[in-house]
């Protein structure tokens, strides 16, 4: 089965211990999803470089939970970015294996986009 599920998310993003001697950056978040995917996710982000100059790279993994459509289950998200000169380049795609009760077998890609509001839009291309 090939499904889009449509919605928006809060994000809320914490300090966490740095990493290598201080040379990467950690973020600790949680994010509530709203829309097809009704549920919460937690993870756990490295970065390096200056993103408040527009210009650094990151990776997270995130496992969520919840309902997506109509099952139940969890299963988990990885994330690869880059920004350069303020443009952004996000990949995030299904972990393959990570999904479970009714989620098991998922695979799938999501795309982000951020209003100028600051809104975060996602959509998720699946299959079960």
């Amino acid at each position: 089965m090939r499904a889009t599920a449509r919605g928006t998310f809060e994000i809320e993003l914490r300090p966490g211990p740095s990493e290598l001697d201080g040379a990467v950056n950690r973020l600790d978040f949680s994010k509530i999803f709203h829309g097809d995917l009704d549920g919460s996710g937690v993870g756990i982000m490295l970065f390096m470089g200056d993103p408040g100059t527009g210009t650094a790279g990151y990776v997270a993994i995130e496992r969520v939970s919840g309902r997506l459509h109509d099952r139940e289950g969890g299963f988990a998200l990885q994330q690869f970015g880059t920004m350069r000169d303020g443009a952004q380049v996000l990949h995030y795609g299904v972990v393959p294996g990570s999904g479970e009760d009714g989620l098991a077998g998922m695979s799938g890609t999501l795309h982000l986009t951020v209003d100028t509001d600051g809104t975060h839009r996602f959509e998720l291309e699946y299959e079960l």
